[in-house]
């Protein structure tokens, strides 16, 4: 998988924040549709939420996995 944009990744933390039902800000659609595109995110009526892989990629992210 390639490395994730700032904005990208600015976009998945957003999400597991979201996740974890914290009030978020909007986030830039472009970033949540590649999000989405590389399976870390999925479109929802409530907007786009984090995938399983997202909350992986987050993890490994944090431990400087690439």
């Amino acid at each position: 998988m390639r490395e994730l944009t700032e904005g990208e990744l600015h976009a998945l933390r957003n999400l597991a924040e979201k996740s974890a039902g914290n009030v978020t800000a909007f986030l830039k659609i472009a970033d949540a549709q590649n999000l989405t595109e590389l399976g870390l995110a999925s479109r929802s009526q409530q907007g786009w939420d984090i995938t399983a892989a997202g909350t992986a990629y987050l993890n490994r992210a944090a431990r400087g996995d690439p």
